[in-house]
């Protein structure tokens, strides 16, 4: 086996380096100015509650897609030793369906959806195996600081292209743009090319593990499925490890869901896009010091405590968020989930990273992914499938955006509750039990 020593400068900053390069789409493309060029532009004409319900059926849609594929593709990664290979993959086709996006004319709103559904599974795709390689970058005693930090550079790198993308929306004469749907669509050119740029620290300077000979082709599908069934087993038998997939299963539902629907909702509420706009830039600018901090907040008080207390946080915000009317109020609730975000999602990384086989990371992230994604199926329909009942009911249009927003209480409840029985002491000794 080819030894690679983890915990290096250059190895730790190639592996943050792709979450500051992917985050454009998450910032500018996912949670940003699709969501309103949608509705706006390929949607024009068409309900709230319509165009709510289809951007959350092709969030769906991709992530079942991914959810389908993610364990198969860990296998086959971890099998082949090929997690780099695999991302880069998946990173490339998400950039060139971010860069098509330019090219879709007023009102094709199902052509715009169909390329944003394939972005999307290679934003997720890729996520699977740059995850795994957290393993291969870092010693477990820094899990919690570097997988915050890469957090944290999202924030950073995906929040300064956004906030020119947004600059050039709110100014498209500065720029030469006709207008600020030429802004936008311009603005989908530039995350791809972002995107792409910055995957190069990635390529030139993490390296994974690579043990004897590499299965290619059809032996490492077959060698994939071998491995996928073994584990699958494995998962059904750690009964630790199973408890917290299905905790994060819930409550990374809801987080993912607030990540894709907010501008949606503002929206659907009555507030103005250049408003939600600047709220979006107030959490990616929060964003950034606050992953940093719940880095070290793991390592004083532990993740599992940290993670409590944000998905505390993302319970009142999803209360709140019913009850608000001015842009002070989505101002203020932009900031505190910014002081959270990054800090869960990077915490329930490490932590998971933690209780499971390193040399098996891909494999066992490839699940972790797989319900993540599933996740996102059932936020976006739950919050979509909610407003249209209460619309048909004969409610307004704003009270049954209102309603929706709550029940992604109930996802944060259930997913506390779970994640407050995992233990991870318990959960390093039934891995180590089972592969004696």
């Amino acid at each position: 086996m080819r030894h690679v020593e983890r915990g290096t400068r250059k190895s730790i900053f190639g592996w943050c380096m792709y979450d500051w390069a992917n985050s454009a789409f998450t910032t500018t493309v996912m949670a940003g100015l699709f969501p309103l060029f949608f509705k706006q532009f390929w949607s024009s004409g068409v309900e709230a509650t319509t165009s709510t319900a289809r951007l959350g059926l092709g969030n769906s849609v991709a992530g079942i897609i991914v959810a389908l594929c993610a364990p198969l593709l860990g296998a086959m990664a971890d099998k082949g030793t090929a997690k780099k290979r695999f991302l880069l993959f998946f990173a490339f086709m998400g950039v060139f369906m971010t860069l098509s996006l330019y090219l879709v004319s007023q009102g094709s709103w199902l052509l715009a959806l169909g390329l944003y559904v394939f972005a999307t599974i290679g934003f997720s795709g890729a996520n699977i195996f740059y995850d795994a390689l957290l393993t291969c970058v870092a010693p477990e005693k820094r899990y919690d600081f570097v997988s915050s930090l890469g957090f944290a550079m999202g924030y950073l790198g995906g929040g300064l292209l956004f906030a020119m993308n947004v600059w050039m929306t709110l100014r498209p004469e500065t720029f030469g743009f006709v207008d600020s749907g030429a802004a936008v669509r311009f603005s989908f050119l530039t995350v791809g090319v972002w995107w792409a740029v910055f995957s190069i620290p990635l390529i030139l300077f993490v390296k994974e593990p690579r043990a004897g000979a590499v299965s290619v082709g059809t032996h490492m599908i077959g060698a994939g499925f071998r491995e996928l069934k073994q584990t699958f087993g494995e998962i059904r038998a750690l009964r630790s490890i199973f408890l917290f997939l299905l905790a994060y299963w819930l409550y990374i539902d809801g987080v993912d869901t607030i990540v894709r629907m907010a501008v949606d909702y503002g929206m659907s509420i009555g507030l103005e896009s250049n408003d939600l706009i600047v709220a979006l830039l107030l959490t990616q600018f929060v964003g950034f010091p606050s992953a940093i901090a719940f880095g070290y907040m793991g390592g004083r008080i532990g993740a599992k405590c940290a993670i409590f207390l944000a998905i505390g946080v993302y319970l009142f915000v999803s209360i709140w968020g019913a009850f608000m009317h001015t842009k002070q109020e989505f101002y203020f609730l932009a900031i505190i989930i910014g002081l959270v975000q990054g800090g869960i999602q990077a915490l329930s990384r490490s932590y998971f990273a933690r209780i499971i086989p390193a040399d098996r990371s891909a494999e066992y992230f490839g699940f972790y992914n797989m319900v993540g994604k599933f996740a996102a199926v059932i936020g976006p329909v739950l919050m979509g499938g909610v407003g249209l009942l209460v619309r048909r009911s004969g409610f307004s249009t704003d009270t049954a955006s209102r309603v929706s927003i709550t029940s992604l209480a109930i996802l944060f409840i259930a997913g506390g509750l779970l994640f407050y029985f995992v233990d991870e002491k318990k959960a390093k000794e039934e891995v180590r039990q089972l592969t004696r």
